[in-house]
């Protein structure tokens, strides 16, 4: 349902790796300066990596480094414990926040279930933290997205495969823990006819991640891609954590392929099921059903769509699983194919595909999903129904309409000439 896997002896080990990217740089100097003398890091327009430093210091040695150091007033220790007070306080569904490093505050946000009275008592804590919390207000709701890739379906609604994982025996479909609690029965089609597998792990709230064990054991062909639409696909090559500022892509069997960027990490968010917490905050849309849909850049995993506010027609904010995370906690790897498996001689470790030429010097900008590849499975069997109302195939649709019209004109014709055969047999035997 990402579309499907190796055979086992071809199975390579964990590809967890980093993108070799500005961002990483970025972190690793931020780590090396500790928390109380930095605030975070991100990409910046020019692709090059910025790091948040409390003293000029700090600041040379970032700059000596290659980066661009920007001073701000708050380290992250105390960002943290901004979060950490916020976190201690009573929980209030509708609500979300998150360290964002470009403005060195933290940003509290509120949709729009939440009551005036929950507000004024989460700004009044707010206000005793200190002026570096933000709060705003939202027009959607925070919501999980269950109703991506490519879609699967259980009693409990409609939801997106995220990415193949396998543990060396068996294969999953890692999606969000959400989308139902172990033991549900995903099918590949609305009907129940093409029983995909069931969930064998889930972990909802606190984290949003879960696995669905293949019925038969193993993924199929094709296991490294994500569908994007279209009879599309980008290949995947590995896993990592992404960046501030990163250009992502997220693919889910509602919204189809959509992108954004990162706009935090270790966000919280107080959803009306629960409190999910180390989520990647992007401005990327989703909708219902795109939940446990794919996030990824430059063909590399980065999250499984957890839920947010809004729509691709408004735009809101999102959030992800980090993937990384999950598969460790799980104890699983992704399933890459078996020429990123192998390696070049003398080339990275098997199972860690070498970082895209020139990622350092990359602007967000530039960043593309990945290679592109077939998809193979998973749609190809979907019915009737859902191949018609699929936006993409406007020729078919555009058909069913025409012999619908045509169909009914042929009717009203045939029933008025009917009617005007009895009319003329009424007046032909009562004439006179």
């Amino acid at each position: 349902m990402v579309a499907q896997a190796a055979m086992a002896s071809q199975t390579p080990p964990a590809s967890v790796r980093t993108l070799g990217s500005a961002g990483d740089t970025g972190a690793a100097l931020a780590a090396r300066l500790g928390t109380a003398r930095t605030a975070g890091s991100w990409i910046g327009a020019d692709g090059r990596p910025v790091v948040a430093v409390t003293d000029r210091s700090a600041a040379r040695a970032v700059r000596a480094a290659g980066a661009e150091a920007k001073v701000v007033a708050h380290s992250m220790d105390e960002l943290k414990s901004a979060t950490a007070t916020l976190g201690s306080a009573p929980r209030v569904a509708g609500t979300a926040w998150a360290v964002d490093y470009r403005t060195n505050r933290v940003v509290v946000r509120a949709d729009r279930t939440v009551s005036a009275g929950d507000w004024s008592r989460l700004t009044g804590v707010a206000a005793r933290i200190g002026g570096f919390v933000h709060m705003e207000r939202t027009k959607g709701t925070f919501t999980t997205r269950l109703n991506g890739a490519q879609p699967i379906l259980s009693t409990g609604g409609r939801c997106s495969a995220g990415f193949n994982v396998t543990n060396g025996q068996s294969d999953f479909i890692l999606t969000a823990g959400h989308c139902g609690p172990a033991g549900s029965v995903w099918f590949a089609d609305n009907q129940g006819g093409r029983q995909l597998g069931s969930t064998v792990n889930s972990a909802f709230p606190g984290n949003d991640f879960s696995l669905v064990q293949y019925a038969g054991g193993k993924a199929g062909e094709g296991a490294d891609v994500v569908a994007v639409g279209g009879g599309k696909g980008v290949r995947i090559t590995g896993a990592a954590d992404p960046a501030v500022g990163q250009r992502v892509f997220r693919s889910g069997s509602t919204s189809g392929l959509h992108d954004g960027r990162v706009t935090a990490l270790n966000a919280t968010v107080n959803y009306p099921e629960g409190t999910v917490t180390g989520l990647i905050e992007t401005d990327v849309c989703a909708e219902p059903g795109d939940s446990g849909g794919p996030m990824f850049s430059e063909g590399v995993a980065l999250g499984v769509t957890s839920g947010g506010s809004g729509d691709c027609t408004t735009g809101g904010t999102t959030f992800f699983q980090p993937v990384t995370q999950a598969m460790a906690t799980l104890g699983v790897r992704l399933i890459v194919s078996a020429q990123n498996a192998g390696g070049a001689q003398g080339g990275p470790p098997s199972g860690a595909p070498p970082a895209p030429a020139g990622q350092g010097a990359m602007a967000p900008n530039s960043a593309s999903p990945g290679s592109s590849a077939p998809v193979t499975g998973g749609a190809e069997g979907g019915t009737l129904l859902a191949r018609l109302t699929d936006p993409r195939n406007v020729g078919p649709g555009l058909l069913v309409i025409a012999g619908s019209l045509i169909a009914l004109v042929a009717t009203r014709y045939i029933r008025a000439e009917q009617d005007r055969k009895a009319y003329q047999r009424y007046y032909s035997a009562t004439w006179g």
